[in-house]
């Protein structure tokens, strides 16, 4: 090793030094103006192993990996605005008109039951099987912390053989008896009814597999049956059948899946004909579920569905704006760049000059 040294004003000095095989480290040090040498040893003894100054971890820690630092010069900038512009914007257009394509009806119902305007619905459009009915609630609190606590998952998969159901408080027994699925969740069951009819003929509704699967197969159980259900004093919502395990009532699954906002539409079954426009649907309900001691609403919706799902504006608004706001963007660079281009030239020499010192 090699290096300069300054002792004293006017004096230069050059120092080699090294080190042998039993890690001793002499030096021998010159002056270069009157040509002596000196020899000393330090007697220092060499720490062992190589050095790992050129290793990948100390470059890490000094920050001198190497690494690509793109120079972001104005034609950059404006070419990638632009080019993200051209792509959101036909997203935007594309998701739009899978969205328009879905067939919506829409219809409240809890008021004066089903209003006169309503009660013969007349199809828009023509809407392709399979036809999903949705019950849609407003103002409904399913996200409420003690409400969305108050089940046990554990008992829905395995029934009275799971006996710890504290978590469902305040509904886990009845007459000293366990409640079977317990909690204020399953108590509240969705009880409203729909039946359509089509001319003379009524329009099957297919109620199976409106469940997801992985709850049916793996978060209730298909030999726990409801047990001592809906009989205390207090009702609260529908009645499960218990000669069938909790496995196939899907109604009761897709209840159990609480939403997190208060409007909510939950799956009611599917029509699996075609309907043609202008047809007449009369709708047969029976209005049981009770909303209005804390104003809630209550909706029923007939919707087909596209490749993108249900019908949602906001996917393609939001791919609209956020190309217009690039290509927007992009003009904006392009004035300031044709207009004073000498500034952006001195901000990209700095910016050079910045890297070649760091």
């Amino acid at each position: 090793m090699q290096c300069w040294a300054k002792a004293s004003a006017g004096v230069n000095w050059v120092v080699h030094s090294w080190g042998d095989t039993s890690g001793t480290w002499e030096a021998v040090v010159m002056d270069l103006d009157g040509g002596s040498s000196t020899t000393v040893s330090t007697g220092v003894q060499a720490i062992p192993g190589r050095s790992t100054r050129h290793g990948a971890f100390y470059q890490f820690t000094q920050q001198n990996l190497p690494a690509c630092k793109p120079v972001l010069t104005p034609a950059a900038v404006i070419a990638t605005f632009l080019l993200m512009g051209f792509i959101f914007i036909p997203v935007g257009l594309v998701t739009l008109r899978a969205s328009y394509s879905v067939v919506e009806i829409v219809d409240r119902y809890d008021i004066d039951c089903v209003p006169e305007e309503f009660r013969n619905n007349k199809v828009p459009k023509p809407m392709r099987a399979p036809i999903y009915i949705y019950y849609q609630l407003d103002n409904y609190y399913q996200n409420h912390r003690r409400y969305v606590k108050s089940r046990s998952d554990l008992q829905l998969l395995h029934g009275l053989g799971y006996n710890d159901t504290s978590t469902c408080k305040p509904l886990e027994s009845s007459d000293n008896l366990p409640i079977v699925p317990c909690g204020l969740i399953a108590w509240s069951l969705f009880n409203d009814t729909y039946q359509f009819i089509r001319g003379p003929s009524e329009l099957k509704v297919n109620r199976k597999n409106i469940a997801w699967k992985s709850d049916r197969n793996h978060k209730f159980g298909k030999r726990v049956y409801p047990f001592n259900f809906q009989n205390g004093t207090l009702i609260g919502g529908g009645k499960l059948d218990q000669s069938i395990p909790l496995s196939d009532q899907e109604d009761l699954i897709v209840w159990m899946r609480t939403a997190a906002l208060p409007s909510f539409r939950k799956l009611y079954g599917r029509i699996e004909e075609d309907l043609d426009v202008d047809d007449v649907i009369v709708v047969h309900l029976k209005n049981n579920y009770n909303t209005y001691s804390f104003g809630g609403k209550k909706k029923l919706v007939l919707s087909t569905s596209s490749w993108l799902g249900g019908k949602n504006d906001f996917l393609g608004v939001a791919n609209l704006f956020v190309g217009t706001f690039c290509i927007l963007i992009s003009i904006i660079f392009l004035l300031l760049h044709v207009k004073n281009p000498s500034f952006l030239e001195d901000a990209e020499s700095c910016y050079f000059l910045v890297s070649l010192i760091s």
